[in-house]
């Protein structure tokens, strides 16, 4: 098994470029099924979700090439294969296959998404979408079986702002007859980058980026060439760890206004924040304050982010405290980090911090992606080694983590244990 062991203590210094956003990239890949002929991505982070929806493209009679953190991807191959097992049971935006291959082809059949538990994240405003358009969906020994005569545009309220659910309706419409109104849409920034790739596909989208997206179908779209924007939580995890062992990190390839929630609540800590029009400077910080947060849809604190500063909270002066009103199972690392000495607790859906606290080195376990990412913050602060299990969970969304952290000066390596099975049963 591999474990990335990190022996704590060393300050952090230099520059990190930041990658593209793991939450575009597994929108706009499948996004390129709609087209009739070769989309090239660039930017795409070097992460395991996206090797799994290259080989999912494959497997429909995709022709792609991924090198350099650029994808080119022929669709024009492609078939309405059934996916009902496999690569789609890997990641949870595996789901946008459904969108995606229903708007080109009127039927999929995809099996229930997998990706990180964070207590229940149903699809059924997806399904209300599809439904509305004119889709037939059923459920069918764990697979959704989607088929439509055609798709007919018409007005979609959500119930819930989901950004999974806005994206998919987004990806069936751009070719139904007529026109879709979303309404209550989410406004992240991936909505926006997914928009943009569909329009320069030849898509006729309006108000992304508002609570109303406004689609006019088309009969055909074309092939086109695309950069990726930056992966605000990844800028969001290394503006936290410089504020948490930096002696001044410069954040680069950054959208700043993408991260206004996270540098309010940083800058309320006590930590300074320099930002120019594509970095984020963060210079050597002293006294942090404790802070309470929330976690809300975008530009709210993102839900991705409370993991990481959670971590941060426990070298701040007094308590803080944590609601997740997005993923009320999203707590795990809560449990890995009082290992570690951390004076915290959880109380429904809000954690409470107690600082600052000397964290020690230990063994401990990624129960999710970006719990993962908190547990590298904690073992960067904390004295001795610490030792972090699945870390499969942290690949799935973070490009050369290591590179990165190494070269701006932490001990962290990657290594193969063998595990002793009897003992861990």
């Amino acid at each position: 098994m591999d474990v990335y062991k990190i022996q704590g203590g060393r300050r952090l210094q230099g520059k990190v470029t930041v990658s593209g956003a793991k939450n575009s990239a597994v929108a706009l890949i499948p996004a390129s099924i709609l087209a009739g002929s070769s989309v090239t991505i660039g930017g795409i982070p070097e992460i395991s979700d996206a090797w799994t929806l290259k080989a999912l493209l494959e497997e429909i009679g995709g022709e792609v090439t991924f090198e350099d953190g650029k994808m080119t991807i022929d669709p024009s191959k492609m078939v309405a294969m059934p996916l009902p097992n496999g690569n789609v049971k890997k990641l949870r935006a595996s789901y946008y296959m459904m969108g995606a291959m229903l708007g080109r082809f009127k039927q999929a059949v995809i099996g229930l998404p997998g990706g990180c538990f964070l207590g229940p994240r149903p699809i059924d405003q997806h399904i209300k979408g599809f439904e509305a358009l004119g889709a037939k969906v059923t459920n069918e020994h764990g697979a959704i079986y989607l088929r439509a005569d055609e798709l007919i545009g018409a007005k979609i309220y959500l119930d819930v702002a989901s950004v999974g659910a806005t994206i998919n309706i987004m990806l069936a419409a751009v070719r139904a007859k007529g026109k879709t109104i979303i309404e209550n849409a989410a406004k992240e920034p991936e909505i926006i980058d997914v928009a943009t790739l569909l329009t320069n596909m030849g898509a006729n989208i309006k108000g992304a980026g508002t609570s109303v997206i406004r689609i006019e179908g088309v009969d055909e779209l074309k092939g086109t060439k695309h950069t990726i924007i930056p992966d605000r939580i990844e800028a969001a995890t290394f503006m936290i760890m410089a504020a948490a062992m930096g002696d001044g990190v410069l954040i680069d390839n950054v959208i700043p206004l993408h991260l206004e929630a996270v540098t309010a609540k940083l800058r309320e800590m006590g930590v300074k924040v320099e930002e120019s029009e594509e970095s984020i400077y963060i210079p050597m910080q002293t006294d942090l304050q404790a802070v309470d947060v929330k976690t809300l849809v975008y530009p709210g604190f993102p839900t991705d982010v409370q993991q990481p500063l959670s971590v941060l909270m426990t070298q701040a002066e007094g308590t803080s405290i944590i609601t997740d009103t997005i993923y009320s199972a999203r707590f795990k690392h809560i449990d890995e980090l009082r290992r570690m000495n951390a004076k915290s607790r959880v109380e429904g859906n809000t954690a409470i911090i107690q600082g600052p606290a000397s964290l020690e080195g230990s063994t401990v376990t990624a129960t999710d992606l970006r719990a993962g990412a908190a547990l590298v913050l904690a073992g960067l602060i904390a004295k001795g080694e610490t030792e972090i299990h699945d870390i499969y969970h942290i690949e799935r969304g973070y490009s050369a983590l290591i590179d990165k952290l190494c070269a701006l000066g932490a001990n962290i390596r990657k290594e193969s244990i063998v595990i002793n099975t009897k003992n861990k049963a």
